[in-house]
């Protein structure tokens, strides 16, 4: 199955499940994962009207970006987790910053001078990574750590809060999701915050069920990952 059929796959899953719920199929971002797959993947699902990209180290993105940096409508997010050391460098990159999890990267991210963001004076947009999982390999803030994060961001000037997003533990079963998502729902209404990441290729319905604006598909878009 080529590109453009997995997509056209992909969005109906979207649509069907928003029209289940009685949601607009707009109100929900569809993020490209394209970790580990070439620059011109990502020239490819543009072609195809993809706008929204995810990747997920600092370093792989780098060596992309002059390849797809023309994309006018492009839309990078950096899904993976962020040292604080590459936070300056991150900004000239990515639009977005979904995986915020410290007040540490957060003043990192702040204090990186605005003429260096990737669209110039432009605020970064950032979401609050939360770590709702025991797992061990799971990162992200507690639930406990929201409030000072939340703070810290409402006095920032160069960095826009937008929502939450959360990994739950890997299950072949989506409903195993459902928990996680809803606890994320929760806290999200709890601080008033719109958005949502959560939800990968084998579980979006479930996400998008449980109120997700955004949508991280990697695999059901380009096949599985090749990594070494």
């Amino acid at each position: 199955m080529v590109l453009h059929q997995r997509l056209e796959e992909v969005e109906s899953r979207i649509a069907r499940a928003a029209q289940r719920l009685g949601r607009r199929r707009e109100d929900i971002a569809l993020i490209a994962v394209t970790k580990v797959f070439p620059a011109s993947a990502i020239r490819e699902a543009f072609a195809l009207g993809v706008r929204h990209f995810g990747e997920n180290y600092v370093q792989e993105f780098e060596g992309k970006f002059p390849e797809v940096s023309d994309l006018a409508g492009a839309h990078f997010h950096l899904v993976g987790h962020l040292q604080s050391n590459k936070a300056k460098r991150a900004v000239q990159l990515f639009d977005a910053i979904d995986t915020v999890d410290s007040v540490r990267l957060a003043r990192r991210l702040e204090e990186a001078p605005p003429e260096l963001h990737r669209r110039a004076g432009a605020r970064i947009q950032v979401m609050l990574e939360v770590k709702l999982s025991e797992e061990e390999a799971k990162r992200g803030a507690g639930p406990e750590d929201l409030p000072a994060l939340i703070e810290a961001l409402g006095n920032a000037r160069q960095l826009e809060l937008t929502g939450l997003m959360t990994m739950p533990p890997w299950s072949q079963d989506p409903e195993q999701s459902r928990p996680y998502f809803r606890r994320l729902r929760e806290l999200a209404e709890r601080f008033r915050l719109p958005h949502l990441s959560m939800g990968m290729s084998h579980d979006l319905e479930v996400a998008i069920e449980e109120g997700a604006t955004q949508v991280r598909v990697g695999a059901a878009l380009f096949g599985p990952r090749k990594e070494a």
